[in-house]
């Protein structure tokens, strides 16, 4: 069934007419577009949360404001929609400073910028040349946080928030940190430097209250809340919320998931979350984007993927840029991140050694992946 994700009329329907029991969204489009909304005026069961509580994501702008509003512990910023205006608070910042565009961006509304003229270039291109279309007209311009990035997931049905585990995504495409920043080119999970006492942190100073503050102001959240932190010297801080489950990390996070994830889901949309056990394995997770040549340039499609059929079977592939060829079991690419590979192991390294030994059986041409994920 081929329906755009943002076609939420088509979706609905497909949904009534396939008697649908529940609706799991991924992207963030459908989300910012209200595909929420439209699902519970109906009683129909959704994971995903209303358009008003997801701006969290799909709008920069809102998201440091209301954490302003409830001191919940961000990257000092101003935000700007008059590109002269942003200009003059540039000139004054320290270097590096981050540029962010209000909204969805697919990944690449983040520059951070090592010298004033990137930062002006960030600047003109989103405010000015429309690189990023509407997404562009309001920016953050922030200070660069230090420290150690990771990833934090919480479940939330607005009464309840549980934490799951977390994890650490690399974003730049090259190895060790080099290049343009990208949707995500690896992960691996758990973060060697998280602990308890971190997680109970994160969840005191951040996570519960984003989700009452969202409650505070009448945008009431359900579903899966990711906050993309920086752990500073004074502590954890945020850098960014997603709506949803964000790749690649929820395809590290999600093999260590013993409970049926139906059922967290299910248990959300009851307001039940509170009395429900959720359980996690021990065992460490490592995925390898393998993209296309260019990414996140400009890049091309339509080459055929082998190996596929070579890889161990307790190996994890998931799809992203893909499309079913014309010959017999033929794949070929069709996106810029194409697949991720996933292996689990009781070690970060015994996962690490396996996740790279079956990425090595995969080709297209033009791949490309980083050599550095898990590595320490």
């Amino acid at each position: 069934m081929d329906i755009n994700p943002t076609d939420i009329n088509s979706i609905v329907k497909a949904a009534l007419d396939n008697r649908v029991r529940l609706t799991v969204v991924g992207p963030e489009a459908p989300l910012a577009a209200g595909i929420g909304n439209h699902f519970n005026i109906r009683g129909m069961p959704i994971f995903a949360p209303t358009r008003n509580a997801a701006e969290i994501e799909s709008s920069k702008v809102f998201a440091k404001d209301l954490m302003q509003k409830y001191h919940i512990p961000c990257a000092r910023s101003a935000s700007f929609s008059d590109y002269a205006k942003a200009k003059q608070y540039l000139e004054k910042q320290k270097l590096p400073v981050v540029i962010k565009a209000d909204g969805l961006a697919a990944g690449k509304g983040v520059v951070v910028a090592e010298t004033k003229p990137q930062a002006i270039a960030a600047l003109s291109d989103f405010m000015e040349k429309k690189t990023l279309g509407a997404a562009g007209n309001s920016i953050v311009i922030e200070e660069c946080l230090v420290g150690k990035e990771m990833s934090y997931f919480a479940f939330t049905d607005t009464h309840s928030t549980v934490p799951a585990v977390p994890a650490c995504d690399y974003k730049r495409v090259f190895d060790n940190g080099k290049g343009p920043n990208t949707g995500g080119m690896g992960a691996y999970s758990p973060p060697v430097f998280f602990n308890a006492e971190l997680g109970r942190k994160i969840d005191e100073t951040i996570m519960k209250p984003v989700v009452k503050a969202l409650q505070s102001e009448s945008r009431p959240y359900e579903g899966i809340l990711y906050g993309g932190l920086m752990i500073t010297a004074e502590g954890p801080k945020v850098l960014e919320f997603n709506a949803r489950f964000g790749d690649p990390e929820t395809q590290v996070i999600l093999p260590r998931l013993k409970t049926d994830l139906v059922d967290i889901m299910l248990a959300i949309g009851n307001k039940e979350l509170g009395i429900t056990n959720i359980e996690w394995s021990e065992d460490a997770s490592v995925g390898v984007v393998l993209a296309s040549g260019g990414y996140p340039g400009d890049f091309k499609t339509g080459f055929p993927i082998t190996g596929l059929d070579d890889l161990d079977k307790d190996v994890l592939v998931f799809h992203a840029g893909t499309k079913i060829g014309k010959q017999p079991g033929e794949i070929l690419t069709s996106g810029g991140r194409v697949l991720t590979v996933v292996a689990t192991g009781k070690t970060l390294a015994e996962a690490r050694e396996k996740v790279y030994a079956n990425v090595a059986r995969i080709h297209f041409e033009g791949c490309h992946y980083r050599k550095d994920i898990a590595q320490f």
